[in-house]
C-alpha cells in the first residue's frame, strides 16, 4: 500500500518517499500523516509506503521499498509528480531502510519484484530522521542495557524484535549501512541528512565494539564522507519530534537537493 499527498495543481512536484519506524516490525503508512500535510502544502509530494516487515524478514522489506520506488516513478504523470525529483527518508527503523536501499538501487535482492515499466530505483536525496543505521550494534546496545538493570522501557523486548526480523547477528551485519561502508563495499551514496533528537538513548549512543571516538551518527556521518559521499547532521531537542521542528528540515532538503 502507498498513501499519496499530493499539493494542490497538477505539477509536476518534487517527491519525497516516507519509510515508517517500529523498528522492522512496527508502524504504518499512517504514522507520518503530519510531514505528508506539511510538505504537500508547500508544494512536495510526498509517498509513504507500507511495506512487509516482522516475520517476513530481511530482505524483503526492501524488495518492497525498491519496487515502491520503481511504481511511484513509472506513475508519475496520474501522480502530478516529476520522476527525475525523487528522494527517500524515514523515522527510526525506516531511516535505516531508506539508507540502505538508495545505497542498493540494483542489488538483485533488492530489484526481485518485476513491474513491467518500472525500471528505476535510484533517488536523489535520503533524508534520515533518527535512523537505526547499525542494526547489529544497536541489538547489543539493548541487551546491555537490559543485563545491567532498570532498562528503559524500549530496550525491554527489543532484543527479540531484531531477532523476529534479522534471524541473525549475521544479517545484522550484512544489511548493516555503517558495516556496509567500513567494509568498503561499493554503493551509490546520494546527498544525505542526519536529523537526531537529543536526548535519544535509542539511536544516539556509542558502540564500545568500534574503535571510533563518537557515537553511532557521528560514527556513520564520517564514513559517509570518507567514501566521498556529501551528508550533513543536524541536531534538534527531542521533545519537539513529529512537530514543524522536524518537518521544516525535511521541505529544507528537498529544496536544495531535488529542485
Amino acid at each position: 500500500m502507498a498513501r499519496v499527498f499530493k499539493p494542490e495543481g497538477t505539477g509536476p512536484s518534487p517527491c519525497f518517499i516516507n519509510l515508517h519506524g517500529g523498528a522492522w516490525n512496527n508502524g504504518d503508512l499512517a504514522d507520518s500523516t503530519g510531514l505528508g500535510e506539511y510538505l504537500a502544502s508547500r508544494g512536495v509530494a510526498m509517498s509513504t509506503l507500507n511495506f512487509r516487515h516482522g516475520p517476513d524478514g530481511y530482505p524483503t522489506t526492501l524488495a518492497d521499498i525498491n519496487y515502491g520506488i520503481r511504481w511511484v516513478k513509472a506513475h508519475a504523470k496520474e501522480l502530478h509528480i516529476d520522476p527525475g525529483r525523487v528522494a527517500i527518508g524515514g523515522q527510526s527503523s525506516g531511516g535505516h531502510l531508506a539508507m540502505l536501499a538508495a545505497m542498493r538501487p540494483k542489488d538483485p535482492r533488492y530489484y526481485a519484484i518485476p513491474c513491467q515499466g518500472c525500471d528505476d530505483p535510484s533517488v536523489r536525496g535520503v533524508f534520515m530522521q533518527w535512523p537505526v543505521i547499525n542494526p547489529l550494534s544497536r541489538y547489543k546496545h539493548a541487551k546491555r542495557l537490559v543485563a545491567a538493570g532498570d532498562p528503559p522501557a524500549w530496550a525491554v523486548g527489543m532484543d527479540k524484535k531484531h531477532e523476529t526480523y534479522w534471524h541473525s547477528e549475521a544479517e545484522m551485519a550484512e544489511g548493516n549501512p555503517i558495516l556496509i561502508l567500513e567494509r568498503g563495499e561499493k554503493v551509490v551514496m546520494p546527498p544525505a541528512v542526519w536529523l537526531q533528537g537529543r536526548p535519544d538513548l535509542t539511536h544516539d549512543y556509542h558502540d564500545p565494539d568500534s574503535d571510533f571516538p563518537g557515537n553511532e551518527p557521528e560514527r556513520f556521518v564520517s564514513n559517509y564522507r570518507k567514501a566521498g559521499g556529501d551528508i550533513e547532521i543536524a541536531y534538534f531537542d527531542n521533545t519537539k519530534r513529529g512537530t514543524d521542528t522536524t518537518h521544516e528540515p525535511v521541505y529544507q532538503f528537498m529544496q536544495k537537493h531535488v529542485k
